[in-house]
């Protein structure tokens, strides 16, 4: 199994060249991490000619190696680009695929030019406008109405993010220190670890996670799966991708937008533009903050203790009452 390193050895490169990846007489000139994505190996390799991305995923989650994971992951995004190819609108918003070698789990992209994440949102809510959002809402409304026969059960993902998003926040013993992410943190965790009615919700809302869905889902629809290019919006990292419920993309998307502190009238319009179940969306946007504002896959919020707690307060009543 060829481990790819950065930057890419003699050997490397001349596989990279057997394979058809790199052009025969295409030499490298420099190679460099690309994005901060919290999954996979990705470089940036810049040739003569162009500069591609190269994406491999490992048996573990590459920022937290600690985390075992599955290493098919690539394969079920590069299903996902496939499927989504076979659609116009879908296939704008997609990077273009040059190459996937699964003996090595390893997939060949463009590069897209001035691509930039949306983390900065949770700092600076307004680098996403009304248009950007627009974007966001055609592209779930167009994917949730494809349902391929075919697509893989993507289960161990699943599990994976299963045991993150519905169980492992809500352990008393689950080993994370949250003291270190803001002082605090710890003892503000207690408030979903004793409220059984709440975690009953939560346990009966994996079980739904875990089971057959209706469309086609990105699975992971966040702002750092979201890219801002030169060619306009682009959404990667569909890894998770899977058939699920369209609630599960939507809700994730909202979490966020919440977390980012967007206006509740923003969070209402965008509720009301794409009507799906209200209950199950409410409490598929409840379980994303929590374990975003209580879990392992911290992000750069800009919240004190005291507005983690309303947020998560509020979550709770998402998750409990069912409704927005």
């Amino acid at each position: 199994m060829m481990l790819l390193k950065n930057p890419p050895d003699q050997a490397q490169i001349e596989y990279l060249r057997k394979t058809g990846i790199l052009h025969p007489d295409e030499g490298l000139i420099s190679s460099e991490k690309a994005g901060e994505g919290n999954m996979n190996v990705t470089l940036k390799i810049n040739t003569e000619k162009r500069s591609i991305v190269l994406k491999q995923s490992r048996d573990y989650v590459v920022k937290y190696p600690q985390v075992p994971a599955p290493r098919e992951r690539t394969g079920i995004e590069y299903a996902y680009y496939k499927v989504l190819s076979k659609n116009k609108l879908l296939a704008g918003y997609s990077p273009k695929i040059l190459a996937f070698d699964q003996s090595n789990w390893l997939m060949a992209m463009e590069f897209l030019q001035n691509g930039k994440d949306y983390l900065s949102i949770y700092k600076q809510p307004e680098l996403l406008d009304v248009e950007q959002v627009n974007d966001l809402l055609l592209y779930l409304k167009n994917l949730h109405q494809i349902a391929p026969a075919d697509f893989p059960e993507n289960r161990a993902m699943r599990e994976l993010n299963h045991q993150h998003i519905f169980v492992l926040p809500y352990q008393k013993d689950n080993g994370f220190d949250l003291d270190q992410v803001q002082p605090g943190l710890q003892d503000l965790s207690e408030i979903i670890k004793k409220d059984k009615a709440l975690l009953k919700k939560i346990d009966l809302l994996g079980e739904r996670y875990l089971g057959p869905g209706t469309c086609l889902i990105h699975g992971d629809f966040y702002p750092g799966s979201w890219l801002q290019t030169a060619r306009g919006m682009k959404v990667i990292d569909a890894e998770f991708a899977f058939m699920g419920d369209p609630e599960f993309d939507l809700g994730v998307m909202l979490a966020h937008l919440k977390m980012a502190v967007f206006r509740d009238d923003t969070i209402d319009k965008i509720i009301g533009s794409y009507p799906l179940n209200s209950h199950l969306l409410a409490q598929y946007t409840g379980v994303e903050i929590l374990r975003r504002i209580f879990g392992l896959a911290q992000l750069p919020l800009s919240l004190s203790l005291a507005e983690k707690e309303t947020l998560g307060q509020h979550a709770i009543h998402l998750l409990i009452n069912e409704k927005f």
